[in-house]
C-alpha cells in the first residue's frame, strides 16, 4: 500500500497522456503515484481516523491506495473518490467562495449606486376637478385673447394694405398657426422636460432654453418665408397675374412678423413653464393656452403694423428686400447655437416636416378666409375666425401635450420594436374610457360650449364684427365649434399614440398637424355657417357696417 500527502487546496495536476502522473508544488516535486499498466489511476479512499479532523484544519490529507481485484469491491461506493474529483471539488469550493465574495461586493455597489441616483419623477395625481380647475382660467384667458385678435382683424381688414394686397389675408392663418407650429410645440417640449425632471438642474435648464429659442428663430424665419411663397401662389393662380413688388412685400412682412412674434412668445412660454413648475401646477395645463392667448393678438398686430409700414415704402426698391436679407442673414447664427445643444441638434434636422406641412394646411384655410372675407355678404367672418380657430387649437394642444407627457412617464419606450398592438381608438374609448386621458378629453370638450357663449357675448357687447348674433347663427356656430373640437380631440388620441409607436416624439410632431387641422376645420366650418345662414335668409341690416 502506497501513501502520499497533499494539501487540500493544492492537489497535483494529472497528465493522463503519459505513463506516470506528474505534479508541481511550491518547494519541489511531489511523490509520484502508482499507475496501472493500462495508464489508469487506481482509486483511493480516505483513511478513517485523525486525518478527518485534520481536514477541517487545513493540514495534510492522507490518501490510501486500494489494490486492484476483488478487495476493491468490499469498499463502500459512497467512500470512493478519485483524486481528480478531490482536486475539482477543492477548486470549485474556491470559485464558489470567490463568487460569493464578488456578489456581496456587487450588492453593496448596487445599493450605493441606487442611493446616489435621483429618484424618478412622480406623476401628478389629477382628478377631473383638478384638471378643469387648472385649465379653465388659462382657457378663458386664451379665449379672450383670440377675441381681441378677432377685433383687430375686423378692424384692419379695411386698411389699405389689406384692400390692395389681398394675399395678406392668406398669411393670417399661416402666421397665426405659428403658435401651434412653434410656440405650442416649444411649450409641450419644455413642459414634458419639466415634468420628467430634466429642468431641475440649472445648467441643463439654461441649455434647453437657449437651444430651443435658437431653434424656433430658425424655424420661424424659414416658415415665414415659405408662407409668403404659398400666399403668392394661392393669390396668383385664381387671379392670373403676378406683381413682384407685392411678392417682396409679403415676404418681408411674413418673415419679420414670424421672427419677432416667435421671440416674444418663446420668452413668455419659458417664464410660464418655470413659474408653473415652481408653484406645483402641471405646465401642460397652462403653457399652451397662455401661448395662444397672446399669440394671436401679438402676431396679428405685428402683421398689420409691419405690412402697413412696408407698404408705405413700396416705392422704395431697397426697403423690403433689405428687411428680408437681414432676417435671413441671422439664420446661420441661430443654427450654430441650436447645433451646440444636444436636445435641439436632432430637431434642427428632423423637425421641419411637421412645421412645413402644417403651414401648407393653414395656408389652405387662409385661402378660404381670403375668398370669404372679400365677399360683401360675408365680411363678418373676420371677427370670428381667430376665435373658433384659437379655441380649437388651444384645447387640442393641451390634450396632445398631456398624452405625450403620459407616454413619456408611463408608456413603453418610444419606437419599441415589439409594442402591444393598439387598434384605432373608437370615439367611445376616447371620451368615455376610464384612463386619465379620457377624463381630460371630457373636461376639455365640456369647456367648448360655455367658453364660446362667453366669447360671443363679449364680441356682441363690444359691437365687433358685421353680424348680428341671431338664434340661427349662434346655433350654427355652436354646432361648428363642437364638431371641430370633437374631431380634433379624437384625432389627438389616435395621432399621438400612432407617432409614439413609430419612434416620433409627439411633442415635436403632433401639435403642428393638429393645430393646422384646427385652423382648416374652423375656417371651413365657419364659412359654411355663413353660407347656410345666407341661404336660409337669416340676414340683418348690420352687414357691411
Amino acid at each position: 500500500m502506497v501513501l502520499w500527502s497533499k494539501e487540500q487546496d493544492k492537489l497535483p495536476d494529472i497528465d493522463m497522456s503519459s505513463g506516470d502522473i506528474e505534479g508541481t508544488k511550491e518547494g519541489g516535486p511531489l511523490t509520484p503515484a502508482l499507475v496501472n499498466s493500462n495508464c489508469s489511476v487506481p482509486p483511493v479512499i480516505l483513511s478513517k481516523g485523525p486525518e478527518e479532523e485534520s481536514l477541517g484544519s487545513g493540514n495534510n490529507l492522507e490518501l490510501t491506495e486500494v489494490p486492484n481485484g476483488d478487495a476493491a469491491d468490499d469498499v463502500e461506493r459512497s467512500e470512493i473518490v478519485v483524486a481528480t474529483d478531490c482536486r475539482a471539488n477543492a477548486k470549485g469550493q474556491r470559485e464558489e467562495d470567490a463568487l460569493l465574495e464578488n456578489a456581496s461586493q456587487s450588492n453593496e455597489s448596487d445599493e450605493t449606486s441606487t442611493d446616489q441616483s435621483p429618484e424618478p419623477p412622480t406623476p401628478l395625481k389629477e382628478t377631473s376637478f383638478t384638471i378643469g380647475l387648472q385649465v379653465v382660467f388659462p382657457f378663458l384667458l386664451a379665449g379672450f385673447g383670440t377675441v381681441a385678435a378677432g377685433m383687430v382683424l375686423d378692424l384692419v381688414q379695411h386698411w389699405t394694405v389689406f384692400k390692395e394686397v389681398n394675399e395678406v389675408f392668406i398669411l393670417v392663418p399661416a402666421l397665426l398657426g405659428l403658435k401651434g407650429n412653434l410656440e405650442m410645440t416649444l411649450a409641450s417640449r419644455l413642459s414634458t422636460a419639466a415634468n420628467i425632471g430634466q429642468m431641475d438642474n440649472a445648467k441643463n435648464m439654461w441649455e434647453m432654453i437657449m437651444g430651443n429659442l435658437a431653434l424656433i428663430q430658425v424655424q420661424a424665419t424659414v416658415v415665414g418665408f415659405l408662407a409668403s411663397i404659398a400666399a403668392v401662389i394661392f393669390g396668383w393662380i385664381p387671379e392670373g397675374h403676378f406683381r413682384l413688388d407685392h411678392a417682396v412685400l409679403l415676404c418681408a412682412s411674413s418673415v419679420a412678423t414670424a421672427f419677432i412674434a416667435s421671440l416674444i412668445l418663446g420668452l413668455i412660454m419659458i417664464g410660464v413653464i418655470i413659474a408653473a413648475r415652481k408653484v406645483g401646477i402641471n405646465p401642460d395645463n397652462v403653457a399652451t393656452p397662455i401661448a395662444a392667448s397672446l399669440g394671436d393678438l401679438i402676431t396679428l398686430s405685428l402683421l398689420a403694423g409691419i405690412s402697413t409700414g412696408l407698404y408705405k415704402e413700396l416705392d422704395n426698391n431697397y426697403a423690403n428686400p433689405l428687411v428680408c436679407a437681414v432676417f435671413v442673414a441671422l439664420c446661420p447664427l441661430w443654427v450654430l447655437i441650436a447645433r451646440r445643444i444636444p436636445s435641439t441638434r436632432e430637431l434642427l434636422y428632423s423637425g421641419w416636416e411637421p412645421v412645413i406641412i402644417a403651414m401648407a394646411i393653414s395656408s389652405v384655410g387662409g385661402l378660404i378666409l381670403d375668398k370669404t372675407v372679400t365677399h360683401p355678404n360675408f365680411a363678418g367672418i373676420a371677427v370670428f375666425t381667430p376665435v373658433i380657430n384659437g379655441v380649437g387649437g388651444n384645447l387640442v394642444a393641451v390634450q396632445a401635450s398631456r398624452i405625450s407627457t403620459y407616454l413619456h412617464m408611463n408608456g413603453l419606450p418610444m419606437g419599441d420594436p415589439n409594442p402591444t398592438p393598439r387598434k384605432c381608438p373608437t370615439p367611445c374609448a376616447t371620451f368615455f374610457g376610464s384612463s386619465v386621458n379620457s377624463r381630460s378629453a371630457r373636461v376639455l370638450f365640456l369647456l367648448v360650449a360655455p367658453g364660446h357663449l362667453a366669447f360671443l357675448y363679449t364680441i356682441n357687447s363690444l359691437r365687433g364684427g358685421h353680424t348680428m348674433l341671431t338664434a340661427v347663427f349662434v346655433s350654427f356656430y355652436m354646432v361648428a365649434a363642437l364638431l371641430q373640437v370633437l374631431i380634433l380631440l379624437y384625432l389627438a388620441d389616435w395621432m399621438v399614440h400612432w407617432m409614439w409607436g413609430r419612434g416620433m416624439d409627439p411633442d415635436n410632431f403632433s401639435i403642428p398637424y393638429l393645430t393646422a387641422l384646427g385652423d382648416l376645420l374652423g375656417t371651413g366650418f365657419l364659412a359654411l355657417c355663413f353660407h347656410m345662414r345666407w341661404f336660409i335668409g337669416d340676414k340683418d341690416s348690420s352687414l357691411g357696417n
